[in-house]
């Protein structure tokens, strides 16, 4: 009877194992499924920033050489046309692929180090973009006569450049400075991320009320033969299609930068998943 009753026992057991076993490899497989599915749909809206942005910079371009007659550096009209181009190109593009950089999924399983260099090697041809961008404003104003620094755009725009200044010292002495302690930079990394979100939305501001301002100011009806700006001359109707690229692009770093299934874990987090996805293949 004895032996009977211990048989029983151990075969409940081992039934019960092998449920446990079952359902814990369902969970992997849902968590796997999950994860590629997530990849794919990132992969698909990574695609779509890309070209959006490639789009921002060939429409601003295409906008200053089609109406505004090209480029110069001569303290002349010419010589700002630069100003909306490098703007867009480096405080908006570069800025925002930099920024989205960590939730590139083939990523995460390189080194991280290296990936901070590439990160801060991207914001730093943005931030030397923007300042040049600036210098090309201001070396045309002081070549004619004209105040600096006296609308909105203006004070949008340096503000942004100055935070963003700070914010890449910051993020240089914190996270790249091998002396930099490990509570200084767990305290500045969410710091350091709501700064770059809000630099980033900075700089749309600032593009979209530069855009609208040029318009304003070049398309008055009265100089130069052109056309008002509420009579919808074809210049006005592609730049203000730009300003919307620009919107679209935004809209898609933001929304890629708000998901938290595309955060790149910390090291214990990755262990973790690793290992499940590791259990999930190997059942």
């Amino acid at each position: 009877f004895y032996g009977h009753l211990f048989q029983l026992k151990s075969e409940s057991y081992a039934l019960l194992c092998l449920t446990f076993s079952m359902v814990q490899l369902c969970g992997n497989s849902d968590y796997m499924t999950d994860m590629i599915s997530s990849s794919v749909l990132f992969y698909g809206i990574y695609v779509l920033c890309l070209c959006l942005g490639l789009l921002c910079v060939v429409f601003v371009s295409y906008w200053n050489i089609e109406w505004r007659g090209g480029f110069a550096w001569d303290a002349s009209f010419l010589q700002f046309n630069w100003h909306p181009v490098l703007m867009v190109t480096g405080l908006v593009v570069l800025y925002g692929n930099a920024a989205i950089l960590y939730r590139i999924p083939f990523t995460w399983s390189q080194r991280k180090q290296c990936w901070k260099l590439v990160h801060a090697a991207l914001l730093l041809s943005s931030l030397f973009l923007s300042i040049l961008g600036l210098c090309a404003v201001f070396d045309f104003h002081t070549g004619y006569h004209i105040p600096n620094l006296y609308s909105l755009h203006s004070w949008v725009g340096i503000c942004t450049v100055v935070l963003f200044t700070v914010q890449w010292v910051l993020g240089l002495v914190g996270f790249l400075s091998p002396c930099s302690p490990l509570g200084f930079r767990k305290l500045l990394k969410p710091v350091h991320a709501w700064m770059g979100m809000a630099i980033f939305i900075l700089s749309l501001a600032s593009c979209l009320s530069g855009i609208n301002e040029k318009l304003l100011l070049a398309l008055d009806g009265n100089s130069n033969s052109t056309a008002a700006y509420s009579s919808h001359p074809a210049e006005a109707l592609f730049a203000n299609f730009l300003g919307v690229l620009i919107v679209a692009f935004g809209l898609v770093v933001l929304g890629i930068l708000s998901n938290q299934r595309w955060n790149r874990l910390e090291p214990g987090q990755e262990s973790s998943r690793v290992s499940m996805v590791l259990s999930a293949v190997k059942s």
